[in-house]
C-alpha cells in the first residue's frame, strides 16, 4: 500500500546529511516535519489532501526514516535543531522554494521553531503541533512532567545505555502511549506503523534519535537562551495546535507559552492525544488549511 499516492520520492544531499523526502501538488510550498518515533509517514492522512491546493513536501529529519544517520558528535551539535533546520532550508532551496509555509509536529515542531528563528525570511507561516517551546518545557519540569515525558530524560543520558535499553522497543515505547495510562494504537494505520517499525529496526536510527534528545537538553537550550537574552521573537504568524487529551494540554498553557517567543500566535486544542496528525487528521487539516488561507503566500 502506498501511503502517498501521486507523490514522488527524492533524495537531497544537504551539507550535513542526506535527506529523503516526498513531494506532490502545485502552488505555494508547505513543508511538513514529523516527530518521534515516526517518519514523514505520519502525514499520510493530511499531505495528499493538502497537495490538492499546495506544493507539499514531507521530509524525513536527519537521523530518521530513510534520511542518513551520522554518528553523534561529542557536543551533539550535528543533531542540534539548528543543524536539522539547516538541512530543511537547503532542501527547500534545492526545490526552488526560498520562502514557504512550515508545519511541524513533536520533534519536527522543535526543528521548525529553530528554522523560523534562524531563517525568518524563509518562513511565511509556522504551525506547531502538540508542543510548547523546548526551553519552556525543560524549565517547567516537575514530577508530573518528568513522569509523563520520562523518555526525554532517558534518551538524553550518555551513550550507549539509552540505545541498549531502547533496542527492539521503538516505536512501541512511545507510540500511542504519551499521556495515556494504557497504549492505544487504534487511531494509527497499520501500514504507517509497519513503516515506523522498519525504520527503527536500524540501530543507527535509535542512536540518532537519542542524539536528537541529547541535543535538546544541551546545545538547543543554549540557542534558545541566546534568543531570549536578545529579546528575539518569531515575526511570522504562528498556529499552535495541541491534543486536548495530551500532556501539553494538562501541564502547559500552549498559547501563552508560544506568545513568549512569537509576536502573532493563534490556535486551539483538538479532540485527540499527542499524535495529532494521525489521531485527528480531519480537524488538523481544517485548521492548517484555514490558517494558510488567512496568510496566503504569493508564488511566482
Amino acid at each position: 500500500m502506498d501511503l502517498f499516492p501521486g507523490f514522488t520520492h527524492g533524495r537531497f544531499q544537504a551539507g550535513g546529511a542526506e535527506i529523503h523526502y516526498v513531494r506532490a501538488g502545485a502552488g505555494a510550498p508547505v513543508l511538513l516535519l514529523h516527530g518521534y518515533p515516526q517518519t514523514h509517514a505520519c502525514w499520510h492522512r493530511i499531505a495528499p489532501l493538502l497537495a490538492q491546493h499546495y506544493t507539499v513536501v514531507c521530509a524525513d529529519l536527519r537521523g530518521y526514516g530513510d534520511s542518513s544517520k551520522p554518528a553523534g558528535l561529542p557536543d551533539h551539535s550535528n543533531y542540534s535543531k539548528r543543524a536539522m533546520a539547516q538541512d530543511m532550508v537547503e532542501l527547500m532551496a534545492s526545490l526552488g522554494f526560498g520562502r514557504f509555509h512550515l508545519v511541524g509536529h513533536d520533534r519536527g515542531g522543535r526543528v521548525a521553531h529553530r528554522l523560523a528563528a534562524d531563517h525568518p525570511r524563509r518562513v511565511h507561516t509556522l504551525a506547531v503541533l502538540d508542543i510548547s517551546p523546548t526551553l519552556k518545557m525543560f524549565e517547567s519540569t516537575n514530577l508530573a512532567f518528568a513522569t509523563a515525558y520520562y523518555h526525554w530524560f532517558l534518551m538524553l543520558q550518555p551513550p550507549p545505555l539509552p540505545e541498549q535499553m531502547l533496542a527492539g522497543r521503538v516505536p512501541f515505547n512511545i507510540l500511542g502511549r504519551v499521556g495515556r495510562e494504557e497504549p492505544d494504537l487504534s487511531k494509527f494505520d497499520d501500514e504507517a506503523v509497519r513503516e515506523y517499525v522498519r525504520c527503527f529496526a536500524d540501530p543507527a536510527a535509535i542512536h540518532a534519535s537519542c542524539e536528537d534528545y541529547r541535543a535538546a537538553g544541551t546545545i538547543d537550550l543554549e540557542h534558545d537562551r541566546a534568543d531570549r537574552a536578545a529579546g528575539r521573537k518569531l515575526p511570522m504568524p504562528v498556529l499552535a495546535l495541541w491534543g486536548s487529551e495530551g500532556v501539553v494540554a494538562r501541564l502547559f498553557d500552549c498559547l501563552a507559552d508560544w506568545r513568549e517567543v512569537a509576536a502573532d500566535v493563534s490556535g486551539r486544542a483538538l479532540p485527540c492525544g499527542h499524535f495529532v496528525p494521525e489521531e485527528a487528521p480531519a480537524e488538523t487539516l481544517a485548521e492548517i488549511t484555514a490558517f494558510l488561507r488567512r496568510h496566503p503566500l504569493e508564488t511566482p
